[in-house]
């Protein structure tokens, strides 16, 4: 199994460990399932959900009867220019060098310095959401679907959403 990090910056020739919200330094992977949620630039604020086997009818009637794909992202409007002009890398590693996280299946860590065994370009990000089942929704606002979603029994994933307007934590 391969695990994935994805860049703006196509020259990292190896990864070494940095500060992290969990105090410690690490390095972060994911897994292929999930690797839409990064397929962005790397500030760009995003609220992404997915349903779960747990999920509610009630929710799933609300957030996911009129899904076509696999993951909802959604990100702001002022923020499409950016994504369509991005060029992202994603760099492979070998699973054996990282750990799940505790809490998250998905999310991998490597506490030492790791070195990638491919890089490629994702290449045009809006055409890689399609072509990866996921549903790219550009809004106005993501705190109001941020705020909402929360609240939902779906899985979500909210990135870098101190980057997005109007939100507090």
């Amino acid at each position: 199994m391969l695990v994935y990090h994805f860049s703006e910056d196509a020259t990292i020739s190896a990864f070494a460990p940095r500060a992290s919200r969990l105090g410690e330094p690490l390095v972060w992977a994911i897994n292929a399932w999930h690797q839409p949620l990064y397929w962005l630039p790397r500030d760009c604020p995003r609220v992404a959900f997915w349903p779960l086997p747990t999920s509610t009818q009630p929710d799933l009637e609300r957030w996911w009867s009129s899904v076509a794909g696999r993951i909802v992202v959604a990100i702001e409007a002022a923020w499409l220019a950016r994504v369509q002009g991005c060029r992202l890398y994603r760099y492979s590693f070998d699973a054996p060098s990282f750990e799940p996280l505790q809490d998250d299946a998905w999310m991998f860590v490597s506490r030492s310095a790791v070195q990638p065994i491919a890089l490629e370009p994702v290449g045009a990000l809006l055409e890689a959401h399609a072509a990866g089942g996921v549903e790219l929704r550009v809004c106005q606002s993501l705190v109001p679907l941020g705020k909402a979603i929360l609240k939902s029994s779906l899985h979500w994933s909210l990135i870098r959403m101190r980057n997005a307007q109007g939100w507090s934590d």
